[in-house]
C-alpha cells in the first residue's frame, strides 16, 4: 500500500504551492512532487498591448521582483527599436537591479529563510516567524529589516516609489537620479555592509554545525546557467553572454547570445502542476536539468569582480567538490548573502561613476524590428522576455520564462530527497517539524510562483501523504 502526504500549504515563499510524498507499504518515501497551481495567464492577456505598455504590464506579474520584469521588458524593447541606450541609462537600470538584488536576497533570508535557522525547524510554527525572530534576536530582525528597507530605497529613489515603478522604457530610463539621492544612498552604504557580513559569519558558522542540512537539502549534480560578463566571465546580474556548466565545473556553453536561448531551451509540462520544466535540449528533458539564481550564478562565473565579494566566493567554492562548483541547494543561502555583498560594493562604484548624473538617459527610436529579446537577472536566476509585435508595434506573442520554472526540476528532486532522507516508517503521519524541512528545501531557491506561472488564483501551501492506493492518509495545512 502507498500512502500519500500533502502540504498545503507551502508557507514563507512567494505564491503558492503543495507538496505531496507518496510513502510505499512501509511507510518509506517512494516519491515526491512539488506542485504549483495557481494560474495568471500574463502571456495571453498581454496580446493586443502596445508595446510601451509592456514594461508597465509586467512589472506587475509580481510585487516582489517587479524591477526585474521591469528591466527585461525594456530591454526587449530596445531589441525592437533597435537602439543602443545611452551610458547612463544603462547604469541607472544597473543601479535599480542591484537594489533589487538586495531587497529580494534580504527578504528571503532574514525574512522568510533565517527563522528556521535561528529558531530551529521543530520549534513551534506559531513563532517561527519573523515575529518569533523580533522577539528572540532583535537586533538580527532590525538588521534584515533595515538591509531589505535600503535596497527599496534605490529602487524608490530611481523611479519614484518602491513597488512597480514606471521608470525603464524602451530606449532608456524616463528620469536620471538627482545628486541629494545619489548622497542619501552613499549615507546607507556603511550599515548594510555591516549587516550582510554580520550575516555572513553567521551563516558560515551554522553551515559548520549543520552539514546534515548541508548534504541532503537540494544536493545532487546538475547543469547551472546564467550570465556572465562580455569580458571576462564576471558575474553579471544585468547584460552579457550566457553560460552553462554542469557539475563538474565543465562549460557547456559560452559567449552564447541570450536572445537565441530559444536554440539550447525547451520547455516541457507536466499535468501536475502549472509550473513548466525548462530543460537544455542537447541533454534532453529531464536529463537537462540546470539551476538558476544566486548558487548558479557563483557557480558559472570566473569571479564576482568586487574585493570583498571574492574573497567570499573563494571561501564559498572551498565548501564545493573538486573544481569548486557547489551542488547543494542548502547554499542558495550562503551565496545569496555573498551577492549581497557584490551588489553593495557595485552600488558603491556606480554612485561615484561621473555619469551616474547625466542628464542623457534615453535613446529615441521606432519600430525596426518586429521581434526582440530581453535577458537580464532577476534575484532568482535568469529572467527572458520574448516579445513579437506587428508594424504598429502591438503585441502579437509574448513568451516569458521566469527563473522558479528553470528551478522546477531542481525543486521537485529537493523534495524528494528530503523526503527520503527523514521521513521513515510513517505509519502514523509525520511530525511537523520534518514536514518544515521539506517546505525549507524549497524555500532555499525562494522560488516566486507568481512571476513563474502567469495565473489568477490563490493556493497556500499544502502537504498530503497519499499511500498505494492513491488514498490521502495525511494532510497538512497552512492557510
Amino acid at each position: 500500500m502507498t500512502r500519500r502526504v500533502v502540504i498545503d500549504p507551502v508557507t514563507r515563499i512567494e505564491g503558492h504551492a503543495k507538496i505531496s510524498i507518496y510513502l510505499d507499504e512501509a511507510g518509506e518515501v517512494r516519491d515526491a512532487r512539488f506542485h504549483v497551481v495557481e494560474f495568471r495567464g500574463f502571456e495571453k492577456f498581454c496580446e493586443g498591448r502596445p508595446l510601451g505598455e509592456m514594461a508597465g504590464i509586467t512589472a506587475r506579474v509580481c510585487g516582489i521582483c517587479p524591477v526585474s520584469h521591469l528591466l527585461a521588458s525594456a530591454k526587449a524593447g530596445d531589441d525592437i527599436f533597435a537602439v543602443t541606450i545611452p551610458p547612463a541609462a544603462e547604469k541607472l537600470r544597473r543601479l535599480m537591479n542591484l537594489g533589487q538584488i538586495v531587497q529580494s536576497h534580504a527578504l528571503s533570508f532574514f525574512h522568510l529563510s533565517s527563522p528556521d535557522l535561528l529558531l530551529g525547524y521543530d520549534s513551534d510554527p506559531s513563532q517561527r516567524n519573523l515575529f518569533g525572530l523580533i522577539a528572540q534576536h532583535p537586533d538580527f530582525a532590525r538588521g534584515g529589516i533595515r538591509l531589505r528597507q535600503f535596497g527599496q530605497e534605490v529602487i524608490e529613489l530611481l523611479g519614484g516609489r518602491k513597488i512597480h515603478p514606471a521608470w525603464a522604457v524602451p530606449g532608456g530610463v524616463r528620469e536620471p537620479l538627482s545628486a541629494a539621492n545619489r548622497d542619501y544612498l552613499r549615507s546607507r552604504l556603511p550599515e548594510a555592509f555591516a549587516t550582510v557580513q554580520s550575516a555572513l559569519a553567521f551563516f558560515k558558522q551554522y553551515a559548520e554545525t549543520h552539514a546534515e542540512e548541508v548534504d541532503h537539502f537540494g544536493n545532487f549534480p546538475t547543469l547551472f546557467a546564467g550570465l556572465v560578463s562580455k569580458e571576462g566571465g564576471l558575474w553579471e546580474h544585468y547584460d552579457g553572454y550566457l553560460r552553462i556548466v554542469d557539475s563538474e565545473g565543465r562549460i557547456l556553453v559560452d559567449q552564447f547570445d541570450p536572445r537565441r536561448y530559444a536554440e539550447i531551451i525547451g520547455e516541457a509540462v507536466e499535468p501536475w502542476s502549472y509550473l513548466k520544466s525548462p530543460y537544455y535540449k542537447p541533454l534532453g528533458y529531464p536529463d537537462g536539468a540546470y539551476r538558476v539564481g544566486p548558487l548558479a550564478r557563483l557557480n558559472i562565473c570566473s569571479s564576482m569582480g568586487t574585493p570583498l565579494a571574492d574573497a567570499e566566493l573563494a571561501e564559498f567554492r572551498r565548501r564545493g567538490n573538486a573544481q569548486g562548483i557547489v551542488t547543494s541547494s542548502f547554499m542558495y543561502h550562503y551565496a545569496r548573502l555573498i551577492e549581497i555583498l557584490a551588489a553593495l560594493e557595485r552600488i558603491q562604484m556606480l554612485l561615484e561613476d561621473a555619469d551616474i548624473l547625466s542628464p542623457r538617459v534615453r535613446a529615441s527610436g521606432g519600430i525596426n524590428k518586429l521581434h526582440g529579446v530581453g535577458v537580464s537577472e532577476a534575484p532568482r536566476g535568469t529572467l527572458f522576455h520574448d516579445y513579437e509585435v506587428d508594424e504598429r508595434g502591438m503585441i502579437r506573442r509574448v513568451n516569458l520564462i521566469i527563473a522558479t520554472g528553470q528551478n522546477n526540476i531542481a525543486m521537485n528532486r529537493t523534495v524528494k530527497q528530503i523526503a527520503q532522507h527523514w521521513i521513515h516508517g510513517a505509519t502514523n503521519g509525520i511530525p511537523e517539524g520534518l514536514l518544515n524541512r521539506v517546505e525549507a528545501g524549497i524555500r532555499a531557491f525562494d522560488p516566486c510562483l507568481s512571476c513563474s506561472t502567469h495565473a489568477i488564483g490563490q493556493m497556500p501551501m499544502v502537504v498530503t501523504l497519499i499511500d498505494s492506493q492513491g488514498r490521502v492518509i495525511a494532510e497538512a495545512r497552512r492557510d
